[in-house]
Formats: structure tokens, C-alpha cells, sequence
């Protein structure tokens, strides 16, 4: 039983940083969408 409010703390930190993750990755995309770059820096 002690550990269920462990188990949700460490799921509520995997969902704020995957909305943190995805927010910033979008933004990125939005931002590097009217520049064109070459594979090699895409894929870093």
C-alpha cells in the first residue's frame, strides 16, 4: 500500500516531462520549418 502514491508521482513526472518534451520539440519545429537544413543536422 506504500507504494501506490510512489508509483503515481512517477507517472505524473513522465507525463509533465513528455508534454514538456513535446511542447519544446514543437516549438522547435515551428520555428526551424521555414529554414531548411541538411540531413546531418536533422538527425543529430
Amino acid at each position: 500500500m506504500k507504494r501506490k502514491p510512489d508509483i503515481l508521482w512517477v507517472l505524473v513526472m513522465l507525463f509533465g516531462l513528455g508534454v514538456v518534451t513535446t511542447g519544446y520539440t514543437q516549438g522547435l519545429m515551428v520555428e526551424r520549418a521555414d529554414q531548411p537544413l541538411p540531413v546531418s543536422q536533422v538527425q543529430r
